[in-house]
């Protein structure tokens, strides 16, 4: 891996990428056995919380019937395909990539945004592109910013414009992109060594909280030294406590070199999904289809979302997940399943609706959840395309009446 943007240090270049967020931020504010073994171990002991559940079809209606591109979506929702897996992207140069996996985009100085989307390819094929789109929504360039890593599976966008990159397997590890232009990421060493996938960082206090897609995955947080700087820090693994009706987590020192296995720390099987909203952390495990959810102000942990406990529900496999940025609905994808995206409202009542389906994509995995600065376009990858086989994806904008205002008590509850 070569050095990233010799400018990406400097002052000057974190000052310009702290005005772009700051600019944004005004308009977004065997498994099978596993699966098994995970559920009849149960939750942890005293953790309670919203157990799922079936609802009405949502705020945006049933699904209509499938369009061109083979997207169910409600009615006033429409889907325009981005770009497809070794074809060149329309408008720039750049070639998509293989085996589009988790995505996330950042506002551009001067409006318009970065859509920045891993590649899951294994053998040192993983790589990470961008798409840069103007203040209309045309896609006017395409670069890579990191390539030659193994199985580039997620990652997450930190508040000071760059963008942290994942690989998921066992001897993983994180890079710190610049999605602003081409370019090649830095190794943060300091951020753990095991299977990658989502990472969130809380804006607030400056932390980083990391899952790890393995039957035996932790829960990791990882606290700079200095805020903005990763290149040292402490890296720490949960453990669930519970003391009374109250469960929290706690964290304990771990190695940056190897999983961390040791018995104090607690499981989060197959986890994939982390996502802050809000003063609060969600995070899912995929053998056990659970949502759970920590309150950043005390560590309380419960579970959110739970399969097991009303399994007609709708979302009966989970993955990446975004929030809404003005509604603070989570869009979960499903990793197989019968290829959805649904919604888990994080105020109000407790539901699950469908969002969005695919259709003729069986042998795919739907990936790459993430909302544009606008909060009305919606951006989704079918992993491996309508074949499913040769890494062939596809990745879509969905756009439409994603609801923008919320009851005036519920808007309460979230300041």
């Amino acid at each position: 891996i070569v050095p990233m943007n010799q400018h990406m240090g400097s002052l000057d270049r974190r000052s310009f990428l702290r005005g772009t967020l700051a600019t944004g931020a005004a308009v977004w504010a065997g498994a099978a056995a596993a699966r098994a073994a995970a559920r009849a171990a149960g939750a942890p002991a005293g953790v309670r919380g919203v157990q799922g559940g079936d609802g009405p079809t949502g705020p945006y209606g049933p699904l209509q019937p499938a369009n061109g591109d083979g997207l169910m979506l409600p009615a006033g929702f429409t889907s325009r395909l981005v770009a497809v897996s070794g074809e060149t992207v329309p408008g720039t140069s750049h070639t998509w990539h293989a085996n589009p996996d988790g995505a996330a985009c950042l506002p551009a100085l001067g409006g318009g945004w970065y859509l920045v989307s891993n590649g899951e390819t294994g053998g040192g094929g993983g790589t990470v592109g961008v798409l840069r789109f103007n203040a209309a929504g045309t896609v006017v360039d395409g670069y890579t910013i990191l390539s030659g890593t193994t199985r580039s599976c997620s990652g997450g966008v930190t508040p000071w414009g760059t963008y942290l990159s994942g690989e998921e397997h066992p001897t993983g590890g994180v890079y710190e992109c610049d999605p602003t232009g081409p370019g090649q990421g830095v190794h943060r060493p300091g951020m753990g060594t095991f299977a990658h996938e989502m990472i969130a960082v809380d804006r607030r206090r400056g932390w980083i909280y990391m899952v790890e897609d393995d039957p035996a995955g932790r829960l990791y947080r990882f606290r700079p030294a200095t805020r903005a700087d990763l290149s040292d820090g402490t890296l720490e693994v949960a453990h669930v406590v519970t003391s009374g009706a109250a469960t929290s987590l706690g964290w304990s020192p771990a190695a940056a070199d190897a999983p961390a296995r040791d018995t104090g720390s607690t499981a989060f099987a197959g986890a994939e999904g982390a996502w802050i909203e809000r003063n609060h952390l969600y995070l899912t495990t995929k053998f056990d289809v659970r949502v759970w959810r920590v309150d950043l102000r005390d560590q309380r942990l419960s579970v959110f979302y739970d399969h097991a406990a009303t399994p007609s529900a709708a979302l009966d496999a989970v993955d990446n997940l975004v929030g809404h940025p003005i509604s603070g609905d989570l869009y979960v994808a499903e990793d197989g399943g019968n290829m959805e995206v649904c919604i888990l409202p994080t105020l109000g009542r407790t539901a699950c609706w469908t969002f969005l389906r695919f259709v003729g994509h069986d042998q795919s995995e739907v990936t790459g959840v993430a909302f544009d600065p606008s909060a009305t376009r919606l951006y989704v990858s079918s992993q491996r395309g309508v074949d499913g086989s040769g890494g062939v994806g596809r990745t879509y904008e969905v756009t439409g009446p994603f609801r923008h205002r919320l009851p005036e008590r519920l808007i309460r509850r979230r300041l």
